[in-house]
């Protein structure tokens, strides 16, 4: 039996992902979170062998949320399920440690065998994920400025396009005014942007956040 932890937001996602994992004989839903620390809390019990976890969720973001777990059970397997395209997020959060990515419009039996995938300790990689993986590797032409980004720089630059000021982002991040200063300095360098406005007006064109 393979326990499943779910981490949304939405209850009424939380509630249509436990209905449809109740139908398999091999997977039960021993835990539901709403945000990154309910889900720390989750994992922290012990109770889950995989955490299905959503991405975009109030007070700490999945990127976070991801890196703290991670720091907690690395052996853990995290299945991001995102209502963001894959060309977004998947290839930086695997290489931030997450066992699969899985957009919210698949089919819902393909969740269920990614779920079955990364139990038995592989990784689950779709054919997109695959192919952007792929173009990473050989350098592809079509790579957006914020893939360049490393994971702390990422980190502040969501932040900051959802509006956090730097004192606040220093804070909740346990780094100094300063540090935090010089990612932003970093991040609008390479995404050749001069404000936070720009980083914002960035983010929401490129569906980096909602």
């Amino acid at each position: 039996m393979i326990r499943v932890g779910i981490v949304d937001d939405h209850a009424i996602v939380r509630t249509g992902l436990r209905q449809f994992l109740s139908e398999q004989v091999d997977l039960r839903v021993t835990g539901e979170a709403a945000n990154g620390t309910e889900a720390l809390e989750l994992v922290r019990r012990g109770e889950v062998d995989v955490l299905l976890m959503d991405l975009s969720m109030p007070g700490q973001s999945g990127v976070d949320a991801l890196a703290a777990i991670r720091a907690r059970a690395a052996e853990l397997p995290i299945l991001i399920l995102s209502g963001f395209p894959e060309t977004h997020y998947a290839t930086t959060l695997l290489r931030q440690g997450a066992s699969g990515y899985l957009n919210k419009e698949c089919d819902p039996e393909e969740i269920v065998k990614a779920i079955r995938t990364v139990a038995r300790g592989r990784r689950y990689i779709t054919s997109q994920v695959a192919e952007l993986l792929a173009d990473t590797m050989a350098g592809g032409l079509d790579k957006l400025p914020h893939e360049s980004l490393s994971e702390r720089e990422l980190q502040v630059f969501l932040r900051l396009a959802k509006g956090e000021t730097v004192g606040h982002i220093a804070e909740s991040m346990f780094l100094s005014v300063k540090t935090v200063s010089t990612y932003r300095t970093r991040v609008l360098e390479k995404l050749k942007l001069a404000s936070n406005s720009d980083l914002t007006y960035y983010a929401l064109k490129n569906g980096l956040i909602q």
